[in-house]
């Protein structure tokens, strides 16, 4: 039974091999073949697919699905340009920037007498572009010698210090007769200016202080340009020797 059975599986398949390879045709046996003219026309058309866009999505342009580049939309038009020698319009930050910055001058200390005559010339100055300012004038030290009894002494004591090439002058009224070896803005100093002097010979020196710490005045100009510069040449009278510098 069993080689019975096998024996029929050999032959159906040795059936269906002939039938596959058109072998039985002579006998109408054969697969249907299918020409190719009639598969191209049952093919789907590639050109005819369409993408779905998932939702929320924003469908695709035409020229996008079809694969043709999207037309782009015309260019802005330039700005015009400067046209040559027209200034171009400039801002008020830029005006500003590019003004001439004045500088803070000062000068001084003035005492209260100085600061009147000074106050009355810079009158002339355009209103606002000065100010005096309150200051302490610091108070000053003296190596002196005097007061001299008489003015034969005086004359002896000039000799002396000539004879030595020390130089002198003459000290404030209150101070007179007698002789300033040199003046100092502290006691110390004027202290080793003494001993200085001590060493070339100088006897009878001493240091005192010919002036106490007073209340003075400052001339501040905040914002000197190149014009107000010029017009603060005629205080240079006012000024009692004194320059103006930069601020400090």
């Amino acid at each position: 039974m069993l080689r019975a059975l096998v024996l029929l599986l050999l032959l159906a398949n040795g059936g269906y091999y002939a039938w596959s390879q058109g072998l039985l045709r002579d006998w109408g046996l054969a697969p249907h073949e299918q020409a190719e003219p009639q598969r191209l026309a049952n093919e789907i058309h590639p050109e005819l697919l369409r993408v779905l866009p998932q939702p929320g999505t924003q469908p695709a342009s035409p020229a996008a699905v079809s694969g043709q580049p999207a037309p782009t939309a015309p260019a802005a038009p330039a700005a015009p340009a400067t046209a040559p020698g027209t200034p171009a319009q400039s801002t008020p930050e830029a005006a500003a920037a590019s003004a001439p910055q004045g500088e803070c001058l000062q000068a001084g200390i003035f005492d209260a007498a100085q600061a009147d005559v000074l106050r009355r010339a810079a009158s002339a100055l355009p209103e606002g572009s000065w100010r005096l300012e309150p200051a302490t004038l610091p108070g000053r030290w003296m190596v002196y010698m005097g007061r001299f009894s008489d003015p034969d002494q005086l004359a002896k004591k000039r000799a002396e210090l000539r004879a030595l090439s020390i130089p002198y002058d003459r000290p404030n009224g209150t101070l007179e007769p007698g002789l300033s070896l040199g003046r100092f803005s502290t006691e110390e100093a004027a202290q080793r200016g003494l001993a200085t002097l001590a060493a070339k010979g100088v006897r009878s020196a001493r240091v005192v202080q010919e002036r106490v710490d007073m209340p003075g005045f400052m001339l501040r100009l905040p914002e000197a340009d190149a014009r107000l510069r010029a017009q603060a040449e005629d205080l240079r009278a006012a000024l009692a020797g004194k320059a103006l510098r930069p601020c400090s």
